[in-house]
């Protein structure tokens, strides 16, 4: 809600589903067999990785490797990097999750934000604007939270939550939705060099 109204307002692609697309792009695969992959049960890492691939329209293309690189989740990380530093090199974009502010910390430019709140109060709004049951609710906050965590700490050896690794922390539990929009395209403008 928040990622797509501030990329709407810049004028650039939202990075979010596109990311898995472009990734079996670049691997010269098809989407479905990165995405099944992904599932297998017996990779731990496999299941961390389904939680961010999802079908959507490719973003770009890439080197083509062969099939049997797409086995090794290495190889997934090292090119979902390549497609978010295209991004930035290219178009720009808003980019959400996949280790974006890891990804590309340091780079001009960029603004690195993470939107938290206590994790009752994400519960409720996810309820509220989702139109979520609570237990439903329950299961994808704390399904995508494990995710996200145990991605960037396998692929990064670092803690997520960690704020240096942010120019911009909200508690978006609290800051309303449009306040929080407005707060980071303030950001962003400054960090780009426009004032």
């Amino acid at each position: 809600m928040i990622g797509p109204a501030v990329a709407e307002r810049l004028g650039l692609p939202l990075i979010d589903r596109a990311i898995p697309a472009a990734v079996a792009e670049s691997l010269a695969v098809p989407l479905q067999r990165a995405l099944a992959h992904d599932e297998r049960p017996q990779s731990a890492i496999g299941r961390i990785l389904a939680k961010f691939a999802t079908a959507a329209v490719p973003y770009g293309g890439g080197p083509v490797v062969a099939q049997e690189m797409i086995e090794d989740p290495d190889v997934f990380k090292s090119r979902t990097e390549a497609v978010i530093r295209r991004v930035a090199d290219t178009t720009g974009g808003v980019v959400i999750g996949r280790a974006g502010a890891i990804v590309l910390a340091g780079r001009p430019g960029s603004l690195h934000v993470r939107l938290d709140g206590p994790r009752d109060a994400r519960l409720e709004r996810a309820a509220a604007t989702e139109g979520f049951e609570p237990a439903e609710a329950a299961r994808y906050l704390d399904d995508s939270d494990r995710a996200r965590e145990a991605y960037v700490r396998h692929f990064y050896r670092c803690d997520p939550r960690d704020p240096r690794h942010y120019h911009l922390v909200i508690d978006s539990t609290v800051v309303p939705i449009q306040t929080c929009v407005e707060l980071i395209l303030l950001a962003a403008r400054a960090v780009a060099g426009g004032g």
